[in-house]
C-alpha cells in the first residue's frame, strides 16, 4: 500500500473512532437532558458537536490515559459549556466505553469498533426529560433555588431524585 493510500486508510478510521465518540456522547442521558433543556445555551447542539471534536482530539494528543483523566476532562466540559455536574454514576461508564473504542481503533480492530458504534445507536436509551416545577410568580421566589424535577421513561433512570449540593447547584443523581 502507498503512503497515500495508509494515509487515507488512516484518516478514514481516526473518522470511524471520531463516530464512535460521538455514539457515546449522543448517546449518554446526561449530554441529552443538558441539550433537551438548553443548558448549553442557544448554541447547545454545536457545543455538543464541539465536545465531540475536543475529546476525539484529547484521545489522540494523549498517550496512555487513565480513566480518571477522561472522567476529569469530560467532567469539566460539561461543567463549563452545559452548566452540567454529572452525578449519576454515568460518566464512568461513558469514560470506559471510549477507552475501549479507542483502544479498538489503536489495535486496527475497525470491524469491531464499527460493530461497537452500530450497538450504542441501536440500544440507545429513551429521552429523558427534565421540566421546571409551575411556580405561582416570579416575583414570589425570594431568592430561592429553583429545583428542577426529572421524569423519565427509563426504568435505569427512575431512582434519580434532584438534590442541592452546598455550592447551590441542583443536581440529578442516584441517591446513595
Amino acid at each position: 500500500m502507498s503512503a497515500v493510500a495508509n494515509m487515507a486508510a488512516s484518516a478514514d478510521s481516526r473518522g470511524l473512532f471520531t463516530d464512535g465518540v460521538r455514539a457515546a456522547l449522543h448517546t449518554w442521558p446526561v449530554l441529552q437532558i443538558a441539550l433537551d433543556n438548553g443548558f448549553g445555551g442557544v448554541y447547545g447542539e454545536q457545543k455538543a458537536d464541539w465536545l465531540v471534536d475536543v475529546v476525539q482530539q484529547y484521545f489522540h494528543d494523549n498517550a496512555d490515559l487513565e480513566q480518571d483523566e477522561v472522567e476529569d476532562f469530560i467532567s469539566t466540559l460539561m461543567d463549563q459549556e452545559f452548566h452540567t455536574v454529572v452525578d449519576d454514576g454515568s460518566l464512568p461508564q461513558v469514560c470506559v466505553r471510549l477507552m475501549q473504542m479507542f483502544c479498538q481503533w489503536q489495535q486496527g480492530a475497525l470491524q469491531q469498533l464499527s460493530h461497537s458504534i452500530q450497538l450504542l445507536t441501536q440500544n440507545k436509551p429513551p429521552r429523558a426529560k427534565v421540566a421546571a416545577p409551575p411556580t405561582q410568580s416570579d416575583s414570589d421566589s425570594d431568592g430561592e433555588t429553583q429545583v428542577m424535577e426529572f421524569e423519565s421513561t427509563s426504568a435505569n433512570t427512575k431512582n434519580h431524585h434532584p438534590h442541592e449540593d452546598e455550592d447551590g447547584w441542583t443536581l440529578v443523581g442516584k441517591r446513595k
